[in-house]
């Protein structure tokens, strides 16, 4: 079965994101709440979950599955765009409405990858 294009899409979002928490860390790391443990490993877990699910996905037998865990990830990392919301430091300066926005942004990205549980 062919995968749709906005497959492949998704899966070079989630890629591209992954890699650039190797790229740019400390930025990651400043995002993640102070109450979560080891924030530095928390950001390569989640950077490297985000390359490897954004992979799967483009594995016809594997889609479904990569679905689910990035619906998973996405709630994992909600906290984290609360959290910038709400702390200037972590914010690292972009508007406040803007942070904001990615809150049902948040959502949107639910959906979008709830779309692909079912290939």
């Amino acid at each position: 079965m062919a995968l749709p294009w906005h497959l492949y899409l998704m899966a070079s979002l989630y890629i591209l994101a992954g890699i650039n928490h190797f790229r740019v860390p400390r930025m990651y790391v400043r995002m993640i709440p102070p109450a979560f443990p080891a924030p530095k490993t928390l950001n390569y877990i989640s950077g490297a979950a985000e390359i490897l699910l954004g992979v799967l996905l483009c594995i016809p037998e594997f889609t479904a599955l990569a679905a689910w865990g990035i619906i998973a990830l996405l709630i994992a990392v909600f906290p984290a765009n609360v959290y910038m919301l709400m702390n200037e430091k972590a914010g690292m300066g972009i508007s406040g409405w803007i942070l904001l926005l990615r809150l049902p942004l948040q959502l949107a990205l639910l959906y979008w990858a709830w779309l692909y549980t079912k290939f």
